[in-house]
């Protein structure tokens, strides 16, 4: 049995310091290191580094513990425990200059995939407006002291975030489908970090999120946020949040947006 207690605040301070160190590079240039999918998906080198930082903090506090991070691939652990990394969510806004980025570290017990793991601790982190969401399963979902829940959309419809991905072939589709999505909408939003929608869903900033393309490490952390702010997360394939779609909404709306969605 995994207790949360101890794992969440080492999940805070590890995120704080990764998220520092990110704060810190980006005020002294932003060196590009690769491109990943398609030319338009990159790499930083500080996105290593952070996400080094924190590996090495993780193996020394938890040696037995699993990784799974953007960056560095996976590493199988012993304890049951795996670390779900995403050190700069938002890489292209953070490569930019656009300060809306985040450091998104989970802890998550099954086997390190969506649809098997259980999500057990949380922590998204905005270095730039020194947000921290953190959650921990069971205990809600919470920004610094205030505890976080979804909001269910008033009679002019929902603020709905989005996402597109890197990939030209696939934005036909995507913009298809944020076009079944508009009657339910007040206005849209596509701000760039799957980690930071999800946490602002938590947070009642927004209504509903969805995506398609996103990787574990995008959305473990929000999407306990999430679901401890009693809002609904789901997706495909097997209605779990993955590459195919991930959709995250207050519960009088999932439903009705999963069906656009997914029509």
């Amino acid at each position: 049995m995994v207790d949360t207690r101890d794992l969440l605040p080492l999940t805070i301070d590890i995120a704080r310091e990764a998220g520092e160190l990110a704060r810190r590079r980006r005020t002294e240039g932003v060196a590009i290191a690769a491109t990943k999918s398609t030319i338009a998906d990159i790499v930083t080198e500080a996105d290593r580094e952070v996400e080094q930082l924190i590996r090495g903090r993780l193996a020394r506090a938890r040696p037995g513990d699993g990784f799974l991070g953007e960056e560095s691939g996976a590493e199988v652990g012993s304890s049951g425990v795996t670390w779900v990394v995403d050190p700069s969510d938002g890489t292209v806004n953070y490569a930019y200059g656009i300060p809306h980025y985040a450091v998104s570290v989970a802890a998550v017990t099954g086997a390190p995939e969506p649809g098997s793991w259980t999500a057990e601790v949380g922590v998204v982190f905005a270095p730039e407006s020194g947000e921290l969401f953190h959650a921990a399963r069971g205990a809600g979902a919470w920004l610094g002291e205030r505890r976080l829940h979804v909001e269910e959309p008033g009679p002019a419809g929902a603020l709905v975030g989005v996402g597109f991905g890197y990939d030209p072939a696939t934005r036909p589709g995507d913009l298809d489908r944020l076009t079944r999505a508009f009657p339910l909408a007040r206005d849209v939003r596509r701000a760039g970090s799957a980690a930071l929608d999800l946490a602002y869903v938590a947070a009642g900033r927004l209504d509903a999120y969805f995506e398609r393309g996103l990787h574990p490490w995008d959305h473990a952390a929000g999407g306990l946020l999430v679901l401890e702010a009693g809002g609904m997360l789901g997706g495909q394939p097997g209605g779990h949040p993955g590459r195919p779609m991930t959709v995250a909404a207050a519960p009088g709306l999932f439903a009705r947006l999963i069906e656009v969605v997914y029509r």
